[in-house]
């Protein structure tokens, strides 16, 4: 009989429950696609419902299993999304989707009482989203549209520890949550915000990750951790691993550039540059930026392709020549042919770039790769503090297995170790490894970080 510790990892598409064993392989995994519902306005939302059914069954399953011997159970979920219970702890809303859109007037009025909208934004490390997805909005909202609910609260959780709740019947915050773009969280003083006291919202004091709660499951007492916000718990194996002080650069759609290690307060130009902090499960700040580089090079590429008359896809075949990239630097010394003026000329440059300055495909692909990484460069260096004690670049994602942009990483960042490591579930994995307390005789640092030479 194995021992396991069962991960939720409930994503906007995709739903999974993994199963961990006491050396953090997965040992069992399984993934649903749920259909939608909308909430009681209209607008679409996952089926809350449906969700904790499958939860109940799926750890019921387990229990009956005599092949496992369910240890601990956690929740890795996508955040700002707030569920509201009654004195009774029964739920009263459905699980708002985070892309609703907010009355900018509930926001404004916030900004014009807490010191302007700058002020209040960097302070809070959230860019106004004009969204639910500033999590702690929906308390205001909710307040201000629906008040004969409003009025029926009595608590207030984020998603994950709703899910938490659900088993452990316990409500608590956590760092993870409440300080990622939420409007929350005071991150000059690392407390909720004045607003929160002054509106009489009365919200849990955070905890840190590692609490877990004895519960029921089928009859067997297992343990409950408190529920993770997904984006942090991809950074915890890291944390828990890594041999010294790191960046993670997280590439896909989106790169995502993570320093645990930089406590410099957010500044208002930072945030314009789509710079925020988060906390990590102890709640300590993390700083990060980000760029929107796989979407810059999907578009570019599909254009090169059709330019050069090739496949789509052949880019991944483009190996990195040394001596064309070093001629095209020589070529275009700190000039951009694809971002003539930043990643804000991103329309301007595919409608202007003559892609006929270049002898062939590969040349303009090189080009490409390389106005890319000097973005990225740039990015990453909005994380990186005046004093810097991180010797490791972790490189993680699609662009880990493009060469010429492992090997301009090399160069742009000489006192580094740039690493590539490719992590299959970050998220739930990290989910597990917070609470792996659970198992008496775990070992996280010995952990494979999937380290590729």
């Amino acid at each position: 009989m194995t021992e396991v510790i069962a991960v939720f990892d409930i994503g906007k598409t995709n739903k999974k429950i993994l199963l961990f064993d006491s050396n953090f392989k997965v040992v069992k995994q399984h993934e649903e696609k749920f259909p939608v519902i909308t909430d009681d306005d209209g607008f679409e939302c996952d089926d809350i419902d449906l969700i904790t059914s499958w939860i109940s069954k799926s750890l019921e399953e387990i229990v009956a299993d005599i092949a496992y011997d369910l240890k601990g159970v956690n929740f890795s979920t996508y955040g700002a999304s707030l569920m509201f219970l009654d004195e009774k702890g029964q739920r009263l809303t459905p699980v708002y989707n985070y892309l609703k859109e907010v009355p900018e007037t509930i926001a404004a009025t916030l900004f014009e009482q807490y010191g302007g909208k700058n002020e209040f934004c960097r302070k809070t490390a959230s860019a106004a989203l004009g969204l639910l997805l500033n999590s702690g909005i929906q308390i205001l909202w909710l307040k201000s549209q629906k008040p004969d609910v409003y009025d029926k609260a009595k608590a207030v959780l984020h998603f994950p520890q709703f899910l938490s709740y659900t088993l452990s019947k316990q409500i608590v915050s956590e760092p993870t949550s409440i300080g990622c773009h939420t409007f929350m969280w005071d991150f000059d003083q690392m407390k909720y915000h004045q607003w929160i006291a002054d509106n009489e919202i009365a919200l849990p004091e955070p905890v840190n990750n590692d609490v877990v709660f004895p519960a029921y499951v089928a009859g067997k007492e297992v343990k409950v951790g408190t529920g993770i916000h997904d984006s942090s718990a991809s950074l915890v194996p890291y944390l828990k691993a890594s041999p010294a002080k790191f960046i993670l650069v997280s590439t896909g759609t989106w790169c995502i550039n993570m320093n645990p290690y930089n406590k410099e307060p957010l500044t208002a130009s930072e945030l314009e540059q789509d710079c925020l902090c988060f906390l990590t499960p102890n709640k300590e700040q993390v700083k990060s930026s980000r760029l929107f580089m796989g979407h810059f090079h999907e578009v570019w590429a599909e254009k090169l392709a059709k330019h050069f008359g090739v496949a789509g896809n052949v880019f991944k075949t483009v190996k990195n020549d040394k001596a064309l990239v070093d001629q095209l630097q020589n070529n275009y010394p700190d000039t951009s042919v694809y971002f003539p003026a930043g990643k804000e000329s991103f329309g301007e440059g595919l409608k202007a770039v003559d892609l006929n300055v270049f002898a062939g495909y590969e040349e303009a692909y090189t080009k490409l790769v390389i106005d890319l990484t000097a973005l990225c460069f740039e990015s990453i260096g909005l994380v990186i503090p005046e004093n810097d004690e991180t010797e490791i670049l972790y490189v993680s994602g699609g662009f880990a297995r493009n060469e010429i942009f492992i090997e301009l990483l090399k160069k742009g960042f000489p006192r580094k170790k740039v690493l590539i490591s490719e992590i299959d579930n970050s998220s739930a994995l990290g989910a597990a490894m917070v609470i792996a307390a659970t198992f008496p005789d775990s070992d996280v640092s010995t952990l494979d970080l999937g380290i590729i030479e």
